[in-house]
């Protein structure tokens, strides 16, 4: 069975990216053939100078290693480097209508945000699709928040099959990663480096700190009793915590604890659970990390190959 997923190198990995994307992944390797695909044609959409895209790519490829993605047990590369997931893309353009790509919630989001409505943004969907068709995954991890993303490449996919004939492209499931839900930003809206209300991973522990202290919380006293599950704090401290502790938290949340001195317990929970990786990015070398992405590509190339020799053949390009 493969296993594919992706994350975008926008800015610096966040606890939100940890636990709904690469945690899970992580945890998934050995027991299937995982392709992990650091997205950086869909980075074009947002990142608009290539020196910071270069080292937002670079920065990110060191938080996956750092956080314990094994190379020799999965496929990691760029995404850049394999030209099939642009022309597959351009492929299935040619069959996906408008109007289903006017549905995206993803595209809606941003436009009501205020972000530019460029063409690539609107084909964001297609090319996404490509790049899970492409492999012939038959199972994508991700959150409750992404399943359209899934389900809009089945839905690519299928309009293919039926034009140029059925099993050309394999239809992925979706699997919701059950454990996760969607991880609140500081302001209580969707972690995303589009909202500017990350906690970073990697960052400088000032910068941490900022973030964590400036959780936004509702107006209750120091000593009120708390309800743990409408606090931002505390959604994002049981992340770090075993069941047990939870459940300790929570009842000192009830009983009148802080929110100061939650944000102060956070913190310190936080630098324990990502010291050790914050360690293991430091020793990494750029030259090690041309080494696995160079690898990653070239594995990933055999794979896409033999599809794009399907594809080709079904719309007449062989």
């Amino acid at each position: 069975m493969r296993v594919l997923s992706g994350i975008q190198p926008s800015g610096a990995a966040h606890v939100g990216n940890y636990f709904g994307s690469i945690k899970p992944n992580i945890d998934l390797l050995g027991e299937d053939e995982n392709i992990y695909i650091v997205v950086d044609l869909h980075a074009l959409t947002t990142v608009h100078d290539p020196e910071q895209l270069r080292s937002f790519r670079q920065d990110l490829t060191k938080d996956l290693l750092a956080c314990g993605f094994d190379p020799d047990k999965g496929i990691l590369f760029f995404q850049s480097y394999v030209s099939a997931h642009a022309e597959l893309a351009w492929v299935l353009n040619c069959v996906t209508p408008v109007g289903f790509l006017e549905r995206a919630v993803s595209y809606k989001d941003k436009v009501q945000k205020g972000i530019e409505a460029s063409a690539g943004l609107f084909t964001y969907p297609v090319l996404q699709a490509a790049d899970i068709l492409l492999y012939d995954a038959d199972i994508v991890p991700v959150g409750k928040d992404q399943k359209q993303h899934v389900e809009m490449a089945r839905d690519i996919a299928q309009k293919f099959n039926h034009r140029y004939g059925e099993g050309i492209l394999t239809l992925p499931e979706v699997q919701i990663q059950g454990d996760v839900a969607v991880i609140p930003g500081t302001d209580g809206q969707k972690m995303s480096k589009s909202y500017n209300n990350t906690i970073p991973l990697f960052s400088d522990e000032k910068v941490v700190t900022k973030a964590i202290m400036g959780i936004v919380t509702d107006s209750k006293g120091a000593t009120d009793p708390k309800d743990p599950d409408s606090c931002i704090i505390y959604q994002i401290h049981k992340l770090l915590l075993d069941e047990k502790e939870a459940v300790r938290l929570a009842d000192e949340y009830r009983e009148g604890l802080s929110y100061g001195d939650a944000k102060k317990r956070l913190l310190g929970t936080f630098m324990d659970y990502f010291g050790p990786m914050r360690k293991n990015r430091e020793d990494l070398k750029d030259s090690d990390i041309a080494a696995i992405m160079a690898d990653g590509a070239a594995r990933a190339k055999t794979i896409a190959e033999k599809t794009m020799e399907r594809v080709q053949k079904a719309v007449g390009l062989r």
